[in-house]
């Protein structure tokens, strides 16, 4: 019980002794992390506030944090000082910790690296219409790690960052093209068939009124005239348009008496 009760009192004695040489140190070092985490949300807000009229309100963020949390770190270590801990061993194993996790990380690193460049460049902007890795869709949201993409069957794309720099980007914006040829005989007027073409087109609302459609003679096959169309649609009806404008194009050619040739081959029997 002695014994129990000397050890009690010897670490009490310690707790005493340490709190009396290093209780200003320890004061010190509160005061100064927390003057640190006062000053970081201060200058985080302001940054975030002067940055947002001036560059992306995404990257205006990333920036303001990185900040925020550097200043956290650095009053971390004039803290770890304060209480005199030797901040060298803390640095190196900081420093190869970020190694590790660099090399671990260095996927995510690069998206968000793109991510950034993306920010600071916009070869792009929400709403537009995307095509990039044979994968294209409309521009749903853009953030630092991937950018996020939505189809015509409202299929939710998400693409890394990383594949839209240093690749072919098409950026067709609101819209995307629609290609297509019908085949008119030999014997049809191609310039009845082109207007035609062209009152079905000119008839559609979905059809863009600002890039004015193309119509003309493709080229001419072995069996028929090929009369090739260009337009532009909205991206979220791009199918539906296309397939709407063949049918009515079909009908519409069979109404004015245009003939739609199948192929043909021409047989010669030569007997002995």
């Amino acid at each position: 019980m002695e014994q129990e009760l000397q050890s009690v009192s010897k670490f009490y004695d310690v707790v005493i002794e340490f709190i009396t040489n290093y209780s200003f140190q320890i004061l010190g070092a509160l005061i100064i992390f927390t003057i640190g985490i006062f000053v970081s949300k201060y200058v985080y807000k302001i940054l975030d506030n002067i940055l947002k009229t001036k560059i992306d309100e995404t990257l205006s963020g990333f920036v303001a944090n990185f900040v925020r949390i550097l200043i956290i770190v650095m009053m971390g270590v004039l803290a770890l000082g304060k209480l005199g801990i030797s901040i060298g061993p803390f640095v190196a194993a900081l420093g190869a910790l970020s190694l590790t996790a660099g090399l671990a990380l260095q996927g995510s690193v690069a998206n968000f690296a793109a991510g950034v460049v993306l920010v600071a460049t916009k070869p792009f902007k929400i709403g537009d219409t995307i095509t990039v890795h044979d994968v294209y869709g409309e521009v749903e949201d853009i953030k630092l790690a991937y950018t996020v993409l939505r189809n015509e069957d409202q299929e939710q794309i998400t693409i890394p960052n990383k594949y839209m720099i240093g690749d072919i980007l098409v950026n067709s914006f609101e819209r995307r093209i629609v290609e297509g040829s019908v085949g008119i005989a030999y014997d049809s007027d191609a310039q009845n068939a082109i207007d035609v073409i062209k009152k079905v087109i000119s008839s559609c609302s979905e059809i863009s009124d600002e890039q004015e459609p193309i119509i003309g003679i493709e080229k001419f096959a072995e069996s028929s005239i090929d009369i090739g169309y260009r337009y532009w649609v909205p991206t979220k009806s791009f199918f539906k348009t296309q397939y709407d404008v063949n049918l009515k194009i079909f009908e519409a050619l069979r109404e004015a008496d245009i003939a739609i040739p199948f192929p043909q081959r021409e047989v010669t029997i030569i007997s002995k």
